[in-house]
């Protein structure tokens, strides 16, 4: 009866110590909660997410996505917003932190989901590839220049401006002369 008794008080007093020692938040708060602050000591990037491409292709895009909830009227889905850069970030990382700070939708392919060995943009603010014709998708800038690499493959350094932007001619229409394909992954 005492063992009972205090394996009772035990369990109550977990029970307790658990409840008190964690902050329940709602889903609304943990993600606005959850983006680093900037400090002095802080190394930051840059990062914002375009699609201004489909408004010079619009006839072109599934009927379902014309509006201004899927594509704004300046083509801008982020502006461009300082984030902490935390070791070990890649491209990837910062993009899922900012989509899920702003809550912004955003699909993905993970690495061992595909044949690239990088993780596959393949929507972003219901904005997929092939959405906008079928050499349409998403690609990545470093400092205005396509880098070539999986965005779960690039490290960006400090001070860096990553810009995410969709796509309606395999890159052509926003810089990529090379034409080597969609690189959101």
């Amino acid at each position: 009866m005492k063992k009972d008794l205090l394996v009772l008080l035990a369990v109550v007093l977990l029970a307790v110590f658990v409840i008190r020692g964690t902050e329940i938040q709602s889903v609304d708060e943990y993600y606005l909660t959850h983006i680093d602050d900037i400090s002095e000591d802080s190394e930051t990037v840059f990062l914002s997410i375009r699609c201004d491409t489909i408004l010079e292709n619009w006839d072109a895009l599934d009927s379902a996505l014309r509006s201004e909830q899927y594509v704004p009227k300046d083509g801008v889905i982020l502006q461009k917003t300082e984030y902490v850069l935390r070791p070990g970030d890649s491209v990837f990382d910062l993009l899922s932190r900012a989509t899920r700070h702003h809550k912004i939708q955003m699909e993905y392919q993970g690495v061992r989901d595909n044949g690239y060995g990088s993780a596959y943009i393949r929507g972003i603010h219901y904005l997929y590839e092939f959405s906008c014709g079928p050499l349409s998708g998403w690609l990545y800038t470093v400092n205005g220049a396509f880098p070539g690499y999986g965005c779960s493959k690039y490290f960006p350094k400090d001070g860096d401006v990553i810009e995410w932007k969709y796509t309606c001619d395999l890159g052509r229409d926003v810089g990529n002369d090379s034409g080597s394909g969609l690189q959101g992954r």
